[in-house]
């Protein structure tokens, strides 16, 4: 069941390439940009956001992390240290999002199976959650119940931290690191 759980990334999401791997220009909230999971710990998956000036970075999660035992990952913190990190890092404002896990959607999970009803119940649930561009937590946090979040984001607070420390501008050592990003889809088969 463990296993079935962490593969299943793989599975619906694939690999990915470089062709998504872009923030999107918005009217309201600027220039927004997204990765999924694990990839929010790839360094340079978020320097390519980064590097695209993104304002609001949206970090998605799985709404919970199967464990054997009661109190092993702790999804909520390890969560909430990669999105203030990379809030901190790329002075954006970082929503920290995953579904809610309710008892009826481990019942229909777990299909009767007792062994992965318990992985399910002692699985540490995610949070919804936003950090500012300092990496402080902001406005509304949602773990154990299904709702809305809100938070109030200013952001000329983007503008007012990277004028500290800016790692994608001065901090940035060009001189010896080079960062190049495939932009090809990936296929299955090239055809010449």
């Amino acid at each position: 069941m463990t296993l079935l759980i962490l593969q299943k990334e793989k599975l619906v999401w694939s690999n990915g390439d470089g062709e998504g791997l872009r923030v999107c220009e918005t009217q309201s909230a600027g220039r927004v940009g997204a990765l999924i999971c694990g990839e929010n710990t790839n360094s340079l998956a978020r320097f390519a956001m980064m590097a695209q000036q993104e304002l609001i970075h949206i970090a998605t999660f799985p709404p919970a992390w199967p464990t054997k035992r009661k109190g092993g990952y702790q999804n909520r913190t390890a969560n909430a240290i990669r999105a203030a990190a990379h809030s901190f890092e790329a002075k954006c404002f970082t929503v920290a999002c995953a579904a809610f896990f309710d008892d009826n959607t481990k019942k229909i999970t777990a299909a009767g199976d007792e062994d992965a009803m318990e992985v399910l119940q002692n699985a540490s649930q995610a949070t919804t959650q936003f950090f500012g561009p300092d990496a402080v937590q902001i406005g509304d946090e949602l773990c154990d119940e299904e709702g809305i979040a809100y938070a109030e984001v200013d952001l000329n607070k983007c503008i007012e931290e990277k004028q500290l420390h800016d790692i994608v501008g001065g901090y940035n050592r060009y001189d010896i690191f080079d960062l190049k990003i495939t932009r090809k889809r990936d296929e299955p088969v090239e055809w010449r």
